[in-house]
């Protein structure tokens, strides 16, 4: 399966897999978001003999250690039927983390301010490697406040979405207070929602009875 079949199933990251990556991306991704989440990055790896890691997380950027096995126990039949890999390997279901990789248009800009790196498909101010702060981000692309800018350099760089390949956030103290911050509000809106509707529900019960 090619990039743009992943495209055409509903995937709108900018930073997509290819190969092997791109195929098991295809299967998993409807699977996923039957189920309330979304997919961050699949990666066949040979650690540990041949490894599946699939990252993903709910809509809301959580994703808890029960989350993780919910998601395993989606994929696995799924991968089963369709068996894109030829030999055994361990499925591993993880969280993005704190140090995440970005990979949507959303991500960059809920992550402004903190410090990245990113490499480019193509040269961007002669460059591919980029390192520094995300100052701004639209629907074109970001603009990066170098960590340390060469002689002769410009302070900022903007880089289009479409020449991004890869991209990370870079751990810090302020980044690791940020993410907590975050997780924590998600957290407490999600009980919110959720007592909600099993109050919604009790009132629709009620009304059944009447």
């Amino acid at each position: 399966m090619t990039e743009n079949a992943v495209e055409q199933a509903g995937d709108d990251r900018i930073i997509r897999e290819t190969g092997i990556d791109a195929r098991i991306a295809l299967i998993v991704q409807p699977v996923l978001r039957a189920i309330g989440f979304r997919l961050v990055r699949v990666r066949l790896s040979g650690q540990n003999g041949l490894t599946l890691q699939i990252m993903a997380e709910r809509e809301d950027g959580t994703m808890t250690v029960e989350d993780c096995e919910e998601v395993s126990r989606a994929v696995s039949p799924a991968l089963d039927v369709d068996d894109p890999i030829e030999k055994a390997y361990h499925l591993e279901v993880s969280s993005p983390g704190i140090d995440r990789p970005l990979v949507r248009k959303s991500d960059f800009a809920n992550w402004i301010g903190h410090l990245v790196k990113m490499e480019t498909s193509v040269l961007v101010t002669d460059r591919k490697r980029f390192r520094g702060k995300i100052a701004e981000a639209d629907e074109e692309g970001i603009l990066i406040q170098r960590d340390q800018a060469a002689y002769g350099e410009e302070p900022t760089v903007r880089v289009p979405f479409e020449a991004i390949a890869e991209a990370r956030l870079i751990l810090t103290d302020d980044l690791i207070r940020d993410a907590l911050s975050k997780d924590n509000r998600a957290r407490k809106e999600a009980k919110k929602r959720h007592g909600e509707a099993d109050d919604a529900g009790e009132d629709e019960e009620t009304e059944t009875e009447d």
